[in-house]
């Protein structure tokens, strides 16, 4: 993986956490936007971890750079009026810079493997802190819910809300399989990447409210 941030001790603390977990390699670490999208592009990491306020280029703009990346955005709670942006430049999810060891390691781990970091009770917190300053309108087809089955819809609104596969298997009395094939189905007819981009959609289009 590759861990952008312009503080020096910063990406040493998360280097040692990381390399510590047994399974995760650090390929190379950059001090500012640019140089994250360049160590992206020559070393093609699983996963960057990326800080959003850096010089010459910003985390936003460098994650939008790399629409083939699996990018990780590191934030703070002074900062969560820029994760709708970080979502809509095509990060897979956030992590709190103060954010234990287990839990640093869990959310690259779940990036890795193609998830989206957004089951934590935080990442909720913030989702609905920042959609009620989303904009009404929104630049998609206004057709495209209407491609969804009312299943589908409901699942949707059940990952809007923060539901792991689990629960929303639970909650509709269906296997995790089922909800599985449900989620990529409607990722597919919305042509979205992943379930942060799902959550985005579901507020922008107003499927989900801000508390709901």
């Amino acid at each position: 993986m590759v861990i952008a941030d312009d503080q020096p001790m910063m990406r040493a603390g998360f280097k040692a956490v990381l390399e510590a977990s047994g399974d995760i390699s650090v390929v190379a670490e950059a001090g500012n936007g640019e140089e994250a999208v360049r160590a992206a592009l020559q070393y093609t990491p699983d996963v960057v971890l990326m800080d959003i306020r850096m010089p010459v280029m910003d985390g936003i703009e460098a994650t939008r750079r790399l629409p083939r990346q699996r990018v990780l955005i590191l934030t703070t709670f002074g900062l969560d009026e820029y994760i709708i942006d970080a979502l809509r430049a095509g990060a897979s999810g956030f992590l709190l810079k103060d954010a234990p060891t287990q839990e640093v390691v869990a959310a690259v781990r779940a990036v890795a493997a193609g998830d989206a970091v957004l089951s934590a009770a935080v990442t909720r917190q913030l989702l609905n802190q920042v959609a009620r300053r989303l904009p009404a309108a929104v630049s998609r087809h206004p057709h495209q819910l209407d491609t969804l089955t009312a299943r589908e819809q409901e699942v949707l609104r059940m990952l809007a809300a923060g539901l792991s596969n689990a629960e929303i298997a639970a909650a509709l009395i269906v296997s995790e399989a089922t909800v599985k094939s449900h989620v990529s189905r409607l990722l597919n007819k919305l042509g979205l990447r992943d379930r942060v981009q799902a959550v985005i959609y579901a507020y922008e289009t107003r499927l989900i409210a801000p508390s709901e």
